[in-house]
């Protein structure tokens, strides 16, 4: 416990360290920690696979997913279910070809064991480099959810490879149901977990002991999907969507914790989960060497998985979203009517109008394309991090009869190459490779002004609503004059003016003035959620815009409660 400790702080210092000077702290920390490795007399540092898979993940997927709205993953679904599901397959089984082929000692069980393992991106460093360059909002809203859907896909192709290898017993024997069972059933629990969140805060109206609750669901959402051979981080994904989206009807006081609190939480787990990694390195060399494997083969077999990581990305990129690009460009170039098949009846002989719920989803849904700057980037955006290590380092010791697991050390070895490759390879190149593209230009600030303008404008209708409500139906004993100052300064604040009463006593002028505010902070976040959710207005400035009625509410209450 204590070398667990050292590390954590050691991890913290570095970020602090990198961070002020500008650097990316995942890479130096990684960078550290592998000279830290072979210090002499360095002990071992190692976790149960279970401690990093129950105890890591699971709050950093329910941070991120708390912080990514519903309305934002469904506007994307497209390219996160291509990028979280079918990349995450083509890349596990063109890592197991590739591998069977170049190590003769491997079944395609195992290489396809090894592809499941590499196969999951881990988006954190790209998304925090992509935040402070400014990446697109609708490219960060891809990457981010592209890594809260694509460690369910590898978990479960892992799962399945080490069921066959081990000749354990699966809970369902046939892979493709027990791929949808998981599919199914995690999201079914997370839901559970979620609205029974959103019921037990409702009741408990204690900002402390919400919070605390808060660190209790990723982990009872988890714990519950596995329980049922079902996807634990799916069910933790859709318990942070679910009490996320409710997160509105909370106190300000609960909200504005939980946003800090999860940040610093995020920040400690991902110094750690990258310190960890760096330090496996002498060990995983000397249990080659235990096992007797060729050092100089398993290198040049890492390598190679390495380059097919790199490469199949790109490629299966390119196939998704670069063809449409090209078919549009030779529709423009070369306009050439098709035409009818006369054997196929026309097609005004059939209502072809979809249904007014599949419009409605259509509307739904960005069908826009990505540009070829955009796929590049995330092409790019390959690193691999604690998913890939946590699963690396749950290969089981031995299989059903009792002989060791076939290769386990080289596998470890193999994947801790290309975590670590593709951390010091993608992770310095990312920064250089956004900023000479130029991702963001005029358009996207212009966009972002409106839609902060949009947001702006939502609120300040809500408020003039209710302070009209309150001017035609004023409580009772306040005559005319206080009604009018009441509904002057509520007015100016809510415009966010630094005017604001200074009450010595409970008055009845103090008190409507308080519950007027209040009123009319709770119309703007409900008309706010309205508005983004009906798609009118972007995530990202309706987050924004919260944020500051978040921290209007509490320098009331702050200033209300010092004076009375």
């Amino acid at each position: 416990m204590e070398l667990l400790i050292l590390v954590l702080v050691g991890a913290v210092i570095v970020t602090a360290i990198a961070d002020r000077r500008g650097m990316q702290p995942a890479l130096i920390i990684v960078v550290v920690a592998l000279a830290v490795s072979f210090i002499p007399g360095m002990p071992h540092v190692e976790l149960e696979s279970e401690i990093l898979l129950t105890v890591v993940l699971p709050p950093l997927l329910y941070s991120a997913a708390l912080g990514f709205s519903v309305p934002n993953f469904i506007r994307n679904i497209k390219p996160i279910l291509g990028l979280g599901v079918a990349m995450v397959v083509i890349t596990a089984f063109a890592v197991g070809w590739i591998t069977s082929l170049v190590l003769p000692e491997f079944t395609f069980a195992l290489a396809l064991l090894l592809g499941a393992i590499v196969a999951p991106p881990d988006a954190v460093t790209a998304v925090a480099i992509g935040r402070k360059l400014g990446l697109p909002k609708r490219l960060m809203a891809i990457l981010t959810g592209e890594s809260l859907v694509n460690d369910a896909a590898a978990l479960s192709l892992f799962a399945i490879a080490i069921s066959q290898i081990a000749s354990t017993h699966a809970f369902i024997e046939n892979p493709l149901l027990l791929f949808g069972y998981n599919a199914v059933l995690g999201p079914i629990v997370g839901l559970v977990v979620g609205f029974l969140t959103l019921w037990i805060r409702r009741h408990l109206q204690n900002p402390a002991l919400e919070t605390v609750q808060g660190f209790v669901v990723p982990f009872a959402a988890f714990l519950a999907a596995e329980h049922i051979h079902a996807s634990g981080v799916l069910a933790v994904v859709v318990a942070g969507f679910v009490v996320g989206s409710g997160s509105v009807h909370a106190g300000y006081q609960t909200r504005l914790q939980e946003r800090y609190v999860w940040h610093s939480v995020d920040v400690l787990l991902e110094a750690f989960v990258f310190a960890y990694i760096g330090l496996q390195l002498r060990f995983i060399v000397e249990d080659l060497r235990e096992a007797r494997e060729s050092l100089w083969h398993i290198i040049i077999a890492s390598l190679l998985v390495l380059v097919v990581v790199l490469v199949v990305r790109p490629l299966c990129i390119f196939a998704m979203f670069g063809r449409g690009v090209v078919s549009r460009r030779l529709d423009t170039a070369v306009d050439v009517a098709v035409p009818s098949n006369p054997r196929r009846p026309a097609a005004g002989r059939r209502d072809t109008k979809p249904s007014a719920l599949r419009e409605k989803w259509r509307k739904r849904i960005d069908n826009r394309p990505l540009t070829w700057q955009e796929s590049t980037v995330v092409a790019w955006t390959g690193m691999r991090g604690v998913v890939t290590l946590a699963a690396a380092s749950g290969i089981p010791l031995t299989i059903a009869d009792g002989s060791p697991f076939p290769e386990r050390s080289a596998i470890q070895a193999i994947a801790f190459v290309v975590a670590v490759g593709t951390i010091l390879i993608q992770g310095p190149t990312l920064p250089w490779l956004i900023a000479r593209l130029h991702l963001r230009n005029e358009d996207e600030e212009r966009y972002d002004f409106e839609q902060t303008a949009r947001a702006e404008e939502i609120v300040h209708g809500a408020a003039d609503e209710v302070i009209d409500d309150f001017v035609h139906n004023p409580p009772a004993g306040l005559d005319e004059d206080t009604v009018a100052f009441i509904k002057e300064t509520v007015a100016r604040q809510s415009r966010d003016a630094e005017e604001m009463p200074d009450p010595e006593a409970h008055t009845a002028r103090n008190d409507a003035f308080a519950a007027l505010y209040r009123d009319v902070l709770a119309a703007q976040r409900v008309a706010l959620v309205d508005q983004r959710d009906a798609g009118t207005v972007e995530d990202e400035a309706v987050r924004a815009m919260l944020e500051r009625l978040d921290l209007q509410e509490a320098g009331l209450s702050a200033r209300l409660e010092s004076r009375l």
